[in-house]
């Protein structure tokens, strides 16, 4: 079949104007993989919730799901590099306390906003913060700690000054007035042994890295900061029910994108990322290393943004009591 000279003409200017046109006008969000930057090293909680929700994004959407792990500066890093990417939904960040509400209180001059240069996406789940003491310390409850530390000082680690975990210590304290040394460490893992071997007193740390201890009878959880008693171990109470009215504090993972992402994209990946949490096998994966789930409303966008100003504040009262400036 022949063309005429104006036909082919056209048609090459058609071609010509459509190379112009914005890549949505061709392909619907996404049509290539997308990267998942983690700002921790691989191994730990971070990770592994990353991995675990990077799959169901994956599945959900019909892309890969590429894990970058860019840790450093307690996780800023990966933050900068995320808040200062592309917003077109192909950069998301595994985003909890250290880089979005911890470092603001504790690096001077921090390169990105975590109010201001993210789109929540949804919160994934949370682990709660507990103490965990050793077999020598008489204490059997959380209330009978508090009474023994007015009487003599307790020792207790965290996973490192400024941590998340040394937040919630210094808000029990400020909340029951118990008279406690900090001692900190670089990681929970880190405190674990000395714990067991009796060089410190007691521990606050994630509920899942104290768990196995307790289970094991090497040393035990008096108190879960959580609003509920965990199913993985009912036996152990609450804060709240030690008599710290309405003491919560747990380390959190959420999915998050660089501010400006349109909301269609974000809209897309918050209902792939609830989706995956709420069938399958995801959740009990999570509630296997002793992890929350995120509730429907903090699964959405708006949902994981309060929560954040919620903890954002609670990270500015917890620095001010320990005294914490900026660096």
């Amino acid at each position: 079949m022949t063309i005429s000279r104006r036909k082919l003409i056209v048609t090459l200017g058609l071609g010509s104007a459509a190379s112009l046109l914005p890549r949505a006008a061709f392909a619907a969000y996404p049509d290539r993989p997308i990267h998942l930057i983690v700002p921790f090293a691989p191994g730990g909680n971070a990770d592994i919730v990353g991995r675990i929700v990077g799959e169901r994004i994956s599945s959900a959407l019909g892309q890969p799901v590429v894990v970058d792990n860019r840790g450093g500066a307690g996780g800023g890093i990966g933050a900068e590099f995320v808040a200062h990417s592309t917003p077109d939904g192909y950069t998301l960040f595994v985003g909890s306390n250290g880089p979005l509400t911890v470092n603001p209180f504790v690096q001077a001059h921090l390169p990105y906003d975590p109010l201001k240069d993210f789109a929540p996406v949804a919160l994934t789940s949370y682990v709660p913060h507990c103490i965990i003491l050793n077999d020598k310390v008489e204490a059997k409850t959380l209330p009978e700690l508090i009474a023994l530390s007015k009487k003599q000082p307790i020792n207790m680690a965290t996973s490192g000054v400024g941590s998340a975990t040394h937040m919630t210590l210094e808000r029990f304290k400020a909340a029951t007035g118990a008279n406690i040394t900090h001692i900190p460490y670089k990681s929970g893992g880190a405190l674990m042994p000395d714990l067991m071997g009796g060089a410190i007193q007691a521990a606050m740390t994630e509920f899942s890295t104290a768990l196995p201890l307790h289970k094991g009878g090497n040393a035990r959880i008096v108190a879960v900061a959580s609003a509920q008693r965990s199913k993985l171990a009912p036996d152990i109470p609450t804060f709240i029910e030690g008599g710290v009215k309405g003491f919560t504090a747990q380390s959190y993972i959420g999915i998050v994108a660089p501010e400006k992402t349109p909301p269609a994209i974000v809209a897309q990946l918050q209902k792939a990322v609830a989706a995956g949490l709420t069938a399958g096998p995801a959740p009990d994966k999570l509630r296997g290393m002793g992890a929350e789930i995120a509730t429907p409303e903090q699964m959405t966008s708006a949902g994981f943004a309060a929560f954040i100003r919620t903890d954002y504040e609670h990270m500015r009262e917890a620095a001010k009591l320990a005294g914490i400036v900026p660096k």
